[in-house]
């Protein structure tokens, strides 16, 4: 029962401090005056200019302690105003976000401590909607700015396990087979109904959070504890990925964040499918690519490397049989040619990640690369690999052949390399022109390219026997564009000596 503020502002003007002070006492104790003070203290925390009170150990301890996860208020009947916990979580999230002095504060009280037990307790009802997405929005903030905090809660908490179980409660799974899931209703993959509001906003904070502690699991070795989670994780990210959400912004969303948590697990092609979908629906849209493409194509291409019918899965989505040999091959609606556009893309990781996805599909052979792109397209890379005088990438790769159709067979001779197409014959513009010509002709075409040169126009490079480019020295230039000595230039030195010898 909430007290009368007019009982307490009646016994404030009577002046007579003991019964001020008895009211004021009485109001501390009331839920309602902490949910005021609280509301008041997430509004004052959204500027950054006034969070110095806000963000002292003492201070985050006290609002860790209305949030009920300090382990001196414990979990649950001591705290019993749901309203003052998610207010308590709200401020601790906006003064975390905002002040480094809070975030060490945060990490030195253990509070990722108090919400991992809570995370823990999520198939129990007490606890509200609203406080479980707080929970795990603070969970993000302190996964996300504090790497202490990221480790503590990934190997000292097991989180992945823990989070793992909070999303298999937030979307009412039940388990079908040791790894593989569905929902309550569903009688297939296709028949899922969208998940609620609610639901995709639990999830996806859980992704992220998963996305944090995860990320760099393929660079350390992980135990047998961890291995059964992440396979039993896997089953239910495959699920959320054949999930929708209401809305599809909101499913390509919750799509998008499952890819970082994902990349460790291994798929089926269903899912490879669904992810190949996605990444071709973000590339059509063409905003932000290095946002929204690159994560789903560098697990495709990550996935492709390591998993032999995963490649050949995509191998024949992305590079079937080539068939068109008449167009460029950035020519066309096919995904191949949206790719291979990309490869020449002003931003270097967009281009580099797409070039690197088709040439993991090519098995990194450098032939087989430049038939399905062209030299002129696949010269960055091959660059940048020292493998423009041609060859294979060193790869565990299996040996299965490339199958050549009879159109690319009838056409192979006449295809132009450098533009991956068929092209008309020219007229061979030195036809006619004597030896002494086309030498003229060349060393014109050189000496352009010095003065461009020496205009710092152009730096001219030379391909070295690594493969690799390197810079051209200006004393090298010089001797490619001294003119060679003729038949009718000599030197002066053997005229004397001929002179000589017919006296």
């Amino acid at each position: 029962m909430k007290m009368d503020l007019t009982a307490i502002i009646d016994a404030l003007e009577t002046r007579e401090q003991e019964a001020a002070v008895r009211a004021l006492q009485i109001y501390n104790k009331e839920p309602s005056c902490k949910l005021a003070c609280l509301e008041t203290i997430r509004i004052l925390s959204r500027d950054k200019g006034s969070l110095s009170p806000f963000s002292s150990r003492g201070a985050i301890h006290t609002l860790a302690c209305h949030a009920a996860l300090t382990p001196a208020e414990g979990f649950g009947p001591q705290v019993a105003d749901l309203d003052v916990i998610v207010e308590a979580l709200k401020c601790l999230c906006n003064i975390i976000l905002n002040s480094g002095e809070a975030q060490e504060a945060a990490a030195h009280l253990d509070l990722i401590v108090g919400v991992a037990e809570r995370l823990k307790q999520c198939r129990e009802s007490r606890w509200s909607s609203d406080l479980r997405f707080f929970d795990l929005r603070l969970t993000f903030l302190l996964t996300a700015l504090r790497v202490d905090v990221r480790a503590q809660l990934a190997r000292e908490l097991r989180g992945a396990r823990i989070l793992a179980d909070a999303l298999d409660a937030t979307l009412g799974l039940y388990w079908t087979d040791v790894y593989r899931v569905s929902r309550s209703g569903a009688e297939g993959p296709s028949d899922l109904p969208p998940l609620e509001r609610s639901e995709t906003e639990l999830a996806m904070e859980i992704l992220k959070i998963l996305f944090n502690i995860t990320y760099d699991t393929g660079r350390r070795k992980v135990d047998e504890e961890e291995a059964v989670t992440y396979r039993h994780l896997a089953a239910i990210l495959r699920h959320c990925l054949m999930s929708t959400a209401e809305g599809e912004d909101r499913s390509d969303e919750f799509h998008g964040l499952q890819l970082g948590s994902i990349e460790y697990m291994g798929v089926n092609m269903d899912a490879v499918n669904k992810l190949l979908e996605f990444m071709e629906k973000r590339l059509d849209r063409g905003n932000k690519l290095k946002e929204t493409l690159l994560p789903s194509l560098n697990l495709l291409t990550e996935s492709a490397r390591v998993h032999r019918e995963t490649r050949k899965f995509l191998r024949t989505k992305v590079l079937p049989p080539l068939r068109d040999v008449k167009n460029r091959p950035e020519v066309g609606n096919a995904l191949r040619n949206k790719l291979v556009r990309l490869m020449t893309h002003i931003d270097t990781d967009v281009k580099t990640c797409a070039a690197e996805f088709l040439f993991v599909l090519c098995k990194e052979s450098v032939s087989r690369f430049i038939k399905y792109t062209g030299y002129g397209n696949a010269a960055g890379l091959l660059a940048a690999r020292g493998l423009l005088r041609g060859g294979w990438e060193a790869g565990h790769y299996s040996e299965d052949e490339d199958s050549d159709t009879e159109e690319y067979r009838e056409a192979k001779p006449h295809i132009n390399p450098v533009t991956g197409r068929v092209e008309e014959e020219q007229p061979n513009p030195m036809d006619g022109m004597t030896e002494e010509q086309k030498e003229y002709e060349a060393m014109k075409l050189i000496h352009m390219f010095d003065k461009l040169s020496r205009d710092h126009v152009i730096q001219p490079m030379k391909l070295g026997p690594d493969g690799k480019m390197s810079r051209l020295e200006p004393c090298e230039l010089r001797c490619i564009t001294q003119p060679p000595l003729t038949s009718q230039q000599t030197n002066p030195e053997d005229e004397e000596e001929e002179e000589e010898s017919s006296d």
